[in-house]
């Protein structure tokens, strides 16, 4: 684009923002400033033809939404009429007396050609004008607004919760929740403001009155005491102007009144207010009973036959057009065909959630938008602080009712395998023994499904008694809440694919642009970095420092091309990233380490078994597993965070063999300690002569 087209483009959307501040200082301007009659002519037909676009816009408007300025245009149009009705009045009072011509020719021809010149029958059609504005259509139309407000208000957080609960249940992606809840913000300040926008047009009815009042009483005192009029000259050239001025300005306030009436009494429809309208009248049950009373109401003696019976004969032949109206359209070959109920898609037999939650027909309640879903806002919660803290988007939970399921069971579903299910009673409080309870309070015994404490499920007013006893109490969607977060957490891994490989590159392609044209598709194409990413990820590290990750695989991936050897080449290589998610900075990283003699049987065996999934001897592995168990419990028992360092060699073998047992002992190598980070050794498993002995007996046997 060339500089004088950007400047043109500069300067038109500078002029566009100017053009409302300027019209607003010229209706002030017209208020206080004195026009002349040619000026206040084209005031007056330019607000008709702007009463005139509105009016069309807002029969044309398929929603309410359509026309979501129309408050604003509302108020701007109310003020250019009151602005002309001022600027005429100063016209009227000042030059009245020079003949019905004084002010325009738009008020002359509105006083003489609609109402034939005599000023009463000019009274009687402005009453009755005000009448139907003010009376019928403005005070509906006011009454329709504030309702509608006050029940888009109420409805709001109901809407608000449902657009969560559609996206916790995959039906919406994030960006049309977004557009969504937009959608009803806008709906509120809508209906708000046209509650108040409403007020304007009742406040110009009554305003349109007292300025006809003020017109006829000032030119009747002018007109007489400063112009030397008798009072019936007086009368009939300042009532008549006055009448006129009256009428100008009394119909675009009934066109707004009008449009203002249709927007806010329209529901939500894909056809505009015509369409809507006509598709609703164009049936033939309509118009038949509505030809045969016509009809019968023609041949009564006395009716004017003339003019009922034509129009009985109309609404027969509509009635008969409606009833034999042109074929349906022939199916093109190219068409779709229609759905066949035999047939089975494969929406019906592949599901392609990778996070799941299924409900019994008992705990529906929970998600249940009556009664205000408390597990649904959880879920979002917890998805929020997973993505945060793991470093990609955790998947939508699907929620849904599963019929074989009990009525108060749950299960949870990631990439297609059931990793956690368990039971509850939505209508009571779980209270978790912590160790620390003074006394025990009655209920239903279970084990905590996320943490395996002892607890008991007990009803809602023992809330207290449980508290007081030193129990930890939660509600039932807590609990479901804390299991998912705990298997999220556990199955990252299972959730990490291609798809967001690639968005952590493009997300990465805007910082760094360099490095990832180094990363992929050479030396690593996509499908090894989602398998390095899921790698990290089933060990428990984050990928919120992608960028430091993605240079530690560039890195490696010049050393290494073996997929086993570059997971551990890039580990050493993200060693800070690694002790950080145990240690915090400051403190020292506590570890446990194998005796010497010990960590060389394991490497050996390692070494040994190359091609193997589990190099260690199956006796050897129990007991080694056993030993390293009873050195972490008192430490795991006090939430205390510790490691298992071990060899480069030796490292993902342990880490494969401990998981099961004991995922939250994570195992290091050397190479992954950074050189300035403190260690305290807190044990030495088979540390003692005789440990070293009972751990390999097996082995030397």
């Amino acid at each position: 684009m060339s500089v004088h087209a950007v400047n043109r483009k500069v300067w038109l959307s500078a002029g566009r923002g100017a053009v409302l501040p300027f019209a607003t200082l010229m209706l002030v301007a017209l208020m206080v400033v004195p026009v002349p009659a040619t000026l206040l002519d084209v005031g007056f037909i330019a607000n008709i033809m702007i009463s005139l676009a509105i009016l069309m816009v807002a029969l044309n408007a398929a929603r309410p939404l359509d026309f979501s300025s129309f408050p604003t245009v509302l108020l701007f149009a109310t003020l250019l009429r009151l602005a002309l009705n001022v600027a005429s009045t100063r016209v009227v009072l000042v030059n009245g007396h020079e003949g019905s011509a004084a002010a325009g020719h738009v008020i002359e021809a509105f006083g003489s050609f609609l109402i034939g010149g005599d000023y009463a029958v000019g009274l009687f059609v402005f009453g009755i004008l005000m009448i139907i504005n003010l009376v019928v259509i403005t005070k509906g139309a006011g009454r329709v607004s504030e309702v509608s407000a006050r029940f888009t208000l109420d409805a709001m957080p109901g809407k608000q919760m449902a657009i969560d609960a559609d996206l916790n249940a995959g039906l919406l992606t994030p960006d049309e929740a977004k557009l969504r809840r937009q959608e009803v913000a806008t709906e509120a300040d809508f209906y708000g403001s046209m509650d108040g926008a409403s007020k304007f047009v009742k406040g110009d009815a009554v305003a349109g009155v007292l300025i006809l009042v003020i017109n006829i009483l000032g030119g009747l005192v002018l007109g007489t005491l400063s112009h030397g009029l008798s009072i019936h000259e007086a009368a009939s050239t300042y009532v008549l102007l006055a009448i006129g001025d009256a009428l100008v300005a009394q119909v675009p306030a009934l066109l707004l009144s009008i449009a203002a009436a249709s927007i806010v009494t329209r529901v939500n429809s894909p056809l505009d207010l015509s369409g809507q309208i006509s598709s609703q009248f164009s049936s033939a049950k309509v118009w038949t009973p509505v030809a045969a009373i016509l009809f019968i109401l023609g041949v009564l003696p006395g009716m004017p036959h003339l003019v009922i019976l034509p129009a009985a004969a109309l609404a027969g032949f509509v009635a008969w057009k409606l009833r034999h109206g042109p074929p349906a359209p022939e199916i093109e070959a190219d068409a779709a065909p229609p759905p066949n109920p035999a047939a089975i898609g494969w929406d019906e037999v592949s599901d392609g959630a990778a996070l799941g939650l299924e409900l019994g027909y008992g705990v529906i309640g929970l998600v249940d938008e009556r009664k205000g879903a408390p597990l649904m806002g959880r879920i979002t919660g917890i998805r929020r602080q997973l993505s945060r803290e793991l470093g990609f988007v955790v998947p939508l939970v699907r929620v849904r009712d599963n019929l074989a399921l009990g009525p108060n069971h749950y299960r949870i579903i990631v990439s297609g395998v059931i990793c956690a299910e368990d039971e509850i009673w939505p209508e009571e409080l779980l209270a978790l023994d912590s160790g620390d309870v003074l006394e025990r309070v009655p209920g239903r015994a279970v084990k905590d499904p996320t943490f395996g404490l002892d607890a008991v499920w007990i009803a809602p007013e023992r809330r207290a008694d449980a508290v007081v006893a030193g129990y930890t109490v939660v509600d039932p969607a807590t609990v479901i809440a804390t299991h998912l977060n705990q298997i999220v957490q556990s199955c990252a891994a299972e959730m990490f694919g291609m798809d967001e490989a690639q968005k952590l590159l493009d997300a990465l392609k805007e910082n760094a642009p360099q490095l990832v044209q180094n990363l992929t598709p050479a030396p690593l194409p996509l499908a090894m970095i989602a398998a390095l990413c899921r790698s990290l990820l089933a060990e428990g590290i984050p990928l919120k420092d992608f960028r430091r990750i993605a240079e530690a695989m560039v890195d490696a991936a010049r050393e290494e091309t073996d997929p086993v050897q570059l997971v551990e080449s890039v580990r050493q290589r993200i060693g800070g990233l690694i002790v950080q998610t145990i240690a915090p900075a400051r403190m020292p990283l506590p570890v446990l380490t194998l005796d010497a003699e010990l960590e060389t049987l394991v490497s050996q065996a390692v070494r040994a078994g190359k091609e193997a999934n589990h190099p260690i001897e199956p006796g050897l592995a129990q007991r080694l597993v056993g030993a390293i168990a009873d050195v972490a419990a008192p430490h795991l028992a006090e939430a205390r965070r510790i490691a298992l360092v071990t060899s480069p060699i030796a490292r993902r073998t342990l880490s494969r063999l401990l998981a099961p047992h004991l995922p939250d002992v994570p195992v290091l190598s050397f190479l992954e300690i950074p050189d300035g980070k403190p260690v305290e050794v807190i044990a030495v498993v088979g540390g003692s002569p005789q440990a070293a002995r009972a751990l390999t007996a097996g082995v030397e046997s």
